[in-house]
């Protein structure tokens, strides 16, 4: 299984994981999967996560700096499908109903480069090889943004989507649990 992953569940992973992580098992585990080309780790995302928190994913993570692990996104440009998909499927109508016309092409355009776009992108152009897109994000739309969230888009796409809970479950590499004492 190969799954790529977004900012938000590698902040969930340092956040809530990794402090309980005493014996570096899910931190080896990832970076494991990282080594190995399972976990997929693109630019963009490598970018936010230099900043969101005040990069406390990168500090934590270390091992995803490295220059040989990342995949670049400058080829990974939209199509004509994706375009016609962005101007009326995957715009939050709402939002896009308040926006001038060059409101909506600047933020278009920040979609088109965003880590989300690019996430989206890849597993389009790697459909072949069945990627998971792993992110936390749900499909409410209560952040004002002026497109939908990767769940619903993931859905458009027919693009298979689970959260960072379900790809630790789903992995019988390593066993998460709670024991009392």
């Amino acid at each position: 299984m190969k799954v790529i992953i977004d900012t938000c569940s590698l902040l969930s992973l340092v956040r809530y994981y990794l402090p309980f992580d005493n014996e570096k098992i899910l931190y080896d585990f990832i970076d494991l999967k990282i080594s190995k080309g399972e976990i997929i780790i693109l630019d963009k995302v490598l970018d936010e996560c230099r900043y969101v928190a005040k990069g406390i994913i990168v500090k934590s993570l270390e091992y995803i700096d490295s220059k040989d692990l990342i995949i670049k996104t400058i080829d990974l440009l939209p199509n004509k499908r994706f375009f016609n998909l962005l101007d009326n499927n995957f715009i939050n109508g709402a939002v896009r109903n308040t926006l001038s016309d060059l409101e909506f092409e600047n933020r278009k355009n920040a979609f088109l480069e965003s880590a989300d776009a690019k996430l989206l992108l890849y597993c389009m152009q790697n459909r072949e090889n069945d990627i998971i897109i792993v992110s936390e994000e749900t499909d409410s739309e209560n952040d004002n943004k002026a497109f939908k969230k990767l769940p619903a888009i993931c859905k458009n796409l027919d693009l298979s989507f689970m959260t960072l809970p379900q790809l630790l479950k789903n992995n019988k590499e390593i066993d998460l649990e709670f024991n009392l004492k």
